[in-house]
């Protein structure tokens, strides 16, 4: 199964899980008047957009490039997860708003067994969902999976909550209900602004990581033809980067042999996991005046 299709997949689950959730969650807190229940009911309808967007973006994200996308559709997927962070971001504001209101005014809910039942059955089905996810993740880590897969975690601890404020209904204890609530709200905005921030980097260039980088420079030392390099620039292109660098290689070889260390390099970069594409360009310099700089810079550093 690959990238896309797991993501697709990922996203048909979340919306059929959370759909059922959210029906039982929502009429069981409109009628218990349970704010934690409602504000979890509100997190069901968000997780609902969230597998809505992973869905229709890993379709997008999986069309091959064409001449109006030369460098595919990638992207789809972190546009999708920046929409996803922006939903999430605006329900738990809403909520908090709400769940404050309740714990100042002192609002009370009804206890019912019912509550605990929908707790139990919302943390079991996301357990499910939770570990399905985790499998997927782990072959093919897309942010909209590791988005969804979150979300899974997020809402089994959510939900634990508020099962314990349901069972403090039998004690009367009614205010801790509204803590939930506001808890569950800050919990999702946290997560939304997690998601929001990756997206971001991507959509907006951010370059590659160190960790990345130091590997591809790795590699290009063991070309010993190479002399030096020059303008190391990445572009993200959906989950890959584009690697544009500029290597000098002796000013005395020939043309066909300077394009062959490129090529081969190219290819060798190429397969990489996190490279889609690397552009190497080839500068000729003065070997012995290259030395010669290199000496009266050591010179100078001591």
């Amino acid at each position: 199964m690959n990238r896309f299709t797991s993501a697709k997949l990922a996203g048909i689950l979340g919306i059929l899980g959370n759909l059922f959730l959210l029906i039982i969650k929502g009429i069981i807190g409109f009628v218990s008047h349970s704010h934690s229940m409602i504000a979890d009911a509100a997190n069901s309808a968000s997780d609902i957009f969230a597998s809505l967007m992973t869905y229709i973006g890993g379709k997008i994200a999986n069309k091959p490039y064409d001449d109006d996308h030369n460098m595919g559709h990638g992207k789809a997927e972190y546009l999708f997860s920046f929409l996803i962070s922006i939903s999430m971001i605006i329900v738990s504001i809403n909520f908090l708003f709400n769940s404050f209101k309740s714990l100042i005014t002192g609002s009370t809910f009804t206890f019912s067994w019912t509550l605990v039942i929908v707790c139990i059955i919302t943390i079991l089905t996301k357990l499910c969902l939770y570990f399905y996810t985790k499998s997927l993740s782990k072959t093919n880590p897309s942010l909209l999976i590791i988005s969804n897969l979150k979300d899974h975690r997020n809402d089994c601890i959510i939900t634990t909550f508020t099962l314990i404020s349901s069972l403090l209904g039998l004690l009367h204890i009614y205010w801790f209900d509204s803590l939930v609530g506001i808890a569950i709200s800050v919990w999702i905005c946290y997560t939304g602004l997690q998601i929001y921030k990756e997206s971001y980097n991507v959509l907006m260039d951010k370059s590659i990581d160190e960790q990345y980088k130091d590997i591809i420079l790795k590699i290009i030392e063991k070309y010993p033809e190479i002399q030096k390099i020059n303008h190391f620039n990445s572009s993200p292109v959906g989950y890959k980067y584009l690697i544009f660098v500029t290597i000098f290689v002796d000013g005395n070889m020939s043309t066909f042999q300077s394009h062959e260390i490129a090529d081969n390099l190219e290819k060798e970069l190429n397969k990489l996991d996190f490279v889609y594409l690397s552009i190497i360009h080839v500068n000729p310099i003065n070997v012995e005046k290259n030395k010669i700089t290199k000496k009266n810079n050591k010179i100078k550093e001591k």
